[in-house]
């Protein structure tokens, strides 16, 4: 969290727009493959929600 602190909103925003175009290909690439990382789809969601949470709270701070 400490590290998203030090962005800017347009920053958290085009973060947040990358991670879930990862966590899209991630569940529609490998959709016929048994051998995926299933650790980083989690990651990924925690990444989301953790960007998610520092841009409400700035709103929140408005």
């Amino acid at each position: 969290m400490k590290e998203f602190e030090k962005n800017s909103v347009e920053d958290l925003q085009k973060m947040l727009a990358d991670k879930r175009e990862s966590l899209r290909s991630f569940r529609f690439g490998g959709a016929g493959s048994r051998s995926r990382n299933t650790q980083e789809g989690r990651m990924l969601r925690k990444s989301i929600a953790r960007l998610l949470t520092e841009l409400n709270s700035r709103s929140i701070a408005q």
